[in-house]
Formats: C-alpha cells, sequence, structure tokens
C-alpha cells in the first residue's frame, strides 16, 4: 500500500492525474490532496477513497512515497524540498524542476532515454506530452529512413497555461460576441477567435517558456538519436487539446504503406481517412496519439515518398497525467515495500 500527495490537486492537471490514478494499479493507495487558498476544504475522490483538500503544513509529506507536483512552478519550488527530506519521491509536471541538478525527464513510452532514476535521482519531470508526442512520431518515422529535416508547429490550448487561462478565452468569447471590453489579465491579448505566435507584454503566461520547454524535453527524451527539430509554438482559440502541424523530409523515398506501418502502434492512431481528420475535438479524452499522413509528392513514383506533412493531435492533459503515473510505475521499483525508505 503506498501514500500519494498530490500538490495543486485542485488544478486542471490536478484532477486530471486524479482519474489517471484511479485507472491504475495506483488506485489501491491512500492519498493527501495538497493546495493553497480557495480549494482547501472541499472534498474530492480519487479511486474509491474520498478525502479533501488540505494546506501545506509541516508534516504534509509525511511517510508520503510519491508526491506529484501539478500547480504552478513556485509552489513546487516552496515545497519540493520539503516532499525529499520527508523521503518522498518527487514527480514534477509544473515545469519547474527540469533544469535541476540530477533531475530527468522521463517518458516511459518512448523506452530508451537519457538516464534511469535510482536512490539518489532527486526528482522525476515526466515529459510534456507535446515533446513525447512529436518524438513518438519522429522516432516511428526513423524506422524506415533516417531523417534529414524535421519541424512542426504546435498549437496550444488555453489549458496549457490553466484554468484561469480557459476561463479568460470564454469571457473573451462572450465579450467580443456582445460587443463589450476585452479581458486581458492572463494573455494581455486578444485569444478568442484569433492565433498568436507572442503574447502582450504584461501577460502571466509565456509562450516563449513553453517553446522552450517543449525543446528542452525532446531534447532529453532523444537524446541524440532523433533528428534537430524546428519548432514554433502559437495559441491556440481552443480549450483543450494540442494539434500539431509537422513536415519531414527522408533521405530517400520510401513507400507510403511502409511509413503508416512504421507509424502504427502502441500509443499512435493513424487516421487514413480525411473524414476523421485529427482535432482537438476528436482527441478528446483519447491515450493515443492521433496523425494523419499526407506524403508531397514528386511527381516520380506514387505509391512512395521521401517528404511528409502530419497533421497530429492528442489530449494534452490527459497524455501527461497518464505520463505521470507511468513514471510512478516505472519508480515502484525503488519502493518494493510500499514504505519510506
Amino acid at each position: 500500500m503506498y501514500k500519494i500527495a498530490i500538490a495543486g490537486a485542485s488544478t486542471l492537471l490536478g484532477k486530471e492525474l486524479k482519474e489517471a490514478i484511479s485507472d491504475s494499479p495506483l488506485a489501491a493507495a491512500t492519498f493527501t490532496l495538497l493546495d493553497e487558498n480557495d480549494a482547501l476544504g472541499q472534498l474530492d475522490q480519487v479511486g474509491d477513497e474520498i478525502t479533501f483538500v488540505q494546506a501545506f503544513g509541516p508534516d504534509a509529506f509525511d511517510k508520503v512515497d510519491f508526491t506529484f507536483f501539478c500547480g504552478s512552478e513556485d509552489l513546487t519550488r516552496r515545497h519540493w524540498r520539503a516532499a525529499l527530506r520527508a523521503g518522498s519521491t518527487v514527480l514534477d509536471l509544473s515545469g519547474a524542476l527540469d533544469r535541476e541538478p540530477g533531475v530527468l525527464v522521463r517518458a516511459p513510452w518512448l523506452g530508451a532515454e537519457a538516464g534511469t532514476p535510482d536512490l539518489f535521482t532527486p526528482a522525476v519531470v515526466p515529459a510534456h506530452p507535446a515533446a513525447m508526442a512529436l518524438g513518438l512520431l519522429l522516432e516511428r518515422l526513423q524506422q524506415s529512413a533516417p531523417l534529414r529535416f524535421a519541424a512542426a508547429t504546435v498549437l496550444a490550448p488555453a489549458s496549457e497555461f490553466g484554468r484561469s487561462a480557459m476561463d479568460e478565452l470564454h469571457q473573451q468569447t462572450v465579450t467580443l460576441l456582445s460587443f463589450q471590453g476585452l479581458p486581458r489579465a492572463i494573455f494581455d491579448a486578444q485569444v478568442a477567435f484569433n492565433l498568436l505566435s507572442g503574447l502582450g507584454e504584461n501577460a502571466k503566461v509565456s509562450l516563449e517558456a513553453l517553446d522552450t520547454r517543449i525543446r528542452r524535453h525532446y531534447e532529453a527524451l532523444g537524446g541524440g538519436r532523433w533528428p534537430s527539430l524546428t519548432l514554433q509554438t502559437l495559441v491556440a482559440p481552443t480549450f483543450h487539446g494540442h494539434t500539431f502541424s509537422i513536415a519531414v523530409e527522408l533521405e530517400r523515398p520510401v513507400e507510403i504503406s511502409r511509413l503508416e506501418e512504421a507509424l502504427s502502434g502502441d500509443h499512435v492512431d493513424l487516421v487514413l481517412e480525411d473524414t476523421d481528420s485529427p482535432s482537438n475535438l476528436s482527441a478528446t479524452g483519447q491515450n493515443d496519439v492521433l496523425v494523419r499522413l499526407r506524403p508531397v509528392q514528386d511527381g516520380r513514383n506514387p505509391q512512395e515518398a521521401s517528404r511528409l506533412w502530419l497533421w497530429a493531435a492528442s489530449d494534452n492533459l490527459r497524455i501527461y497525467a497518464q505520463n505521470a503515473v507511468e513514471c510512478a510505475l516505472d519508480l515502484r521499483r525503488l519502493r518494493p515495500q510500499g514504505t519510506v525508505q
């Protein structure tokens, strides 16, 4: 029996993580839900256990085996060392710790990675879901032929930046349709009915930081095995789901059927019909990355191609939570008794 703490339990990611844990072998654990301000005292449920959200007291991490940090980067920085001192294994989903010495970025779906955690690893960062999706697709294509070039545009939804960002997108949509003033507290820009490559100078969230984080996690997961990736990140006027436009050039032409076979497999759902095109809506609630392959024909053999377009979509919160649970299951080998060592 493990004891698990979820710090930032009332956030969007915290709620998704609770659902993912409830459907995993960790559902039998006991849980401590931690958060700040308005969430304190709220009743909640993980698996079959009903509990309430608590404040960060001096014994918040007492005998906790795994602590998932799902809140802000500031919350993680203030409390992760206390969890570590208490003997807990720290899993950071906030993006605060991936540059700390000894901390590893992980994605068990992708198999071999740069480094394996041990008893001296201070924390594990479940990889960002956009970096996971990009790595998964490009690694599959490399099975057919080496990649000469890869570029991707990631369209990030409001949920990428938390509940307050989703609320502002909703408020902007309503006020624009009723010709009222535009709320800008989070984005400092019009996000509704718009695509943006940058936000206002007073924005409380950073698109540049997100772009940098995706690049960093992609490189950490690839460990030099994947091609250099030219990346652009945009804010899309959607509430949930990542979408990706990916351009790839192979070193030699490959049969299209072979490329489709390489992409297919665990965690990837290859869409063959245009009428079922991947989208943030079709990806909602899915555990897989949805992808549509479009070869760029060069007028030679129509059955093969060396240049490709991929259009993909994934549920950003669900895949993030699933990866965090997989990381915890992988780390169980360091806690064979289920108690703090």
